[in-house]
């Protein structure tokens, strides 16, 4: 059974203290979320005030599956954090296949 594991690099350059990148992070974060059912979570970084690591988590029975929900959260992740007066900066995304 694959599980797709997606990780997302921002630059928020508007932030001048971490209040102001928890914002936006947790907005992002909350977003993706109820948007697509995934599991996603700030991974990397807590304490830099422009820069954030999410890793967005998904299972599914099917790979193919896996993979177009992945881009479309990485497109809308460009998208919200675009609007949010950050960048998506880099993404990276993975398998895994477990045992059932």
């Amino acid at each position: 059974m694959p599980v797709a594991y997606l990780t997302l690099e921002i630059h928020i350059e508007g932030a001048h203290s971490l209040k102001d990148k928890r914002q936006v992070v947790r907005s992002l974060k909350d977003r993706l979320r109820n948007s697509f059912n995934i599991s996603i979570a700030e991974i990397e970084a807590n304490d830099l005030w422009q820069r954030a690591t999410l890793g967005a988590v998904s299972i599914s029975d099917s790979r193919d599956y896996l993979e177009g929900l992945m881009r479309n959260v990485e497109r809308e992740a460009v998208r919200l954090a675009n609007n949010a007066g950050a960048e998506v900066v880099d993404s990276f995304l993975d398998y895994l296949e477990m045992e059932p």
